[in-house]
């Protein structure tokens, strides 16, 4: 069973008697739901119990900072700025849910279950199988780093939207400019734009980013940007500069010699093993430079 992390109160000078109050009820909360997690994995007492013993150590060995919480009439949340994920115990499973889990890079390809989805994956682990300690702690901060981007986003205020709904956001390169337009992203779209960079940066090695002209784009060093996305009204502009060399050819054309797009709408299940193929053609082309 995993011990929960000790943790130093932030000292102030002045905290007034109704703030003391509510962190004492927050922290009985959670003590009263670390509680409740304990005796689940006692009355398991089989190999479930101790694979969520297991996870849920790796979980506040990833985060110490976690919170934990009892939701849903009995399922063990940990969340930091939102929810990270839930640890749910079936017959013959034990189910790891992310709530963001599309958004986040999977390199070594944990995420077995709900995988249709634009917003949650799963982790179901059966008896005698074991999950990379490394990889999963690995998603856990990935997940955690989510949640903050967005409350950050929340709190600054959004920027502007421009014509369709697309984000208004300052040209610059690296990764930030690009996460700050994927939180900006309106509705569905943000889940979305978050699962493309996901795929993008788990298949293409050291992936270079930059936000020009109000959009994000992918490249690689010394070859040049090989695709960008643009939120429209109804869906999302994939666009693949050199599409007309990849195979199949993605199905919107272009007016631009060698541009191909890919649309997304709002209650598509697109094909995410064609989408891979394509981002990893599309990296191993020779890219353009007149972005």
């Amino acid at each position: 069973m995993a011990a929960r992390p000790s943790r130093r109160s932030a000292k102030t000078s002045k905290t007034s008697k109704s703030e003391k109050s509510a962190g004492a009820d927050a922290r009985e909360s959670e003590a009263s739901a670390s509680r409740r997690i304990d005796e689940r994995i006692r009355e398991l007492a089989d190999w479930r119990g101790e694979t969520l013993a297991r996870m849920r150590r790796l979980v506040l060995e990833a985060d110490p900072k976690a919170t934990e919480e009892w939701k849903w009439r009995g399922t063990p949340v940990w969340s930091h700025d939102g929810i990270v994920c839930t640890g749910e115990t079936y017959a013959k499973v034990v189910k790891l849910t992310f709530a963001h889990g599309a958004s986040l890079a999977d390199p070594k390809g944990l995420f077995n279950a709900s995988l249709d989805g634009n917003t949650r994956r799963a982790i179901d682990i059966r008896e005698g199988e074991s999950v990379d300690a490394r990889a999963f702690k690995a998603l856990v901060k990935a997940a955690v780093a989510h949640n903050r981007a967005s409350a950050t986003s929340k709190g600054a205020g959004k920027p502007k939207l421009l014509s369709g709904g697309n984000p208004q956001i300052p040209k610059g390169d690296g990764d930030a400019p690009v996460q700050a337009y994927l939180a900006a992203m309106p509705g569905w779209k943000q889940d979305v734009g978050r699962r493309l960079d996901a795929l993008i940066v788990r298949h293409v090695p050291n992936v270079k980013k930059a936000v020009r002209w109000n959009s994000p784009f992918w490249g690689v060093e010394g070859n040049g940007w090989f695709m960008n996305i643009h939120c429209l009204t109804k869906y999302i502009k994939v666009a693949f500069f050199r599409g007309t060399s990849l195979r199949p050819v993605p199905p919107v054309e272009s007016k631009k010699e060698g541009i191909r797009y890919f649309h997304i709408y709002e209650h598509d299940s697109f094909d995410e093993t064609q989408l891979e193929t394509w981002i990893k053609q599309a990296a191993g082309l020779p890219g353009v430079d007149w972005f």
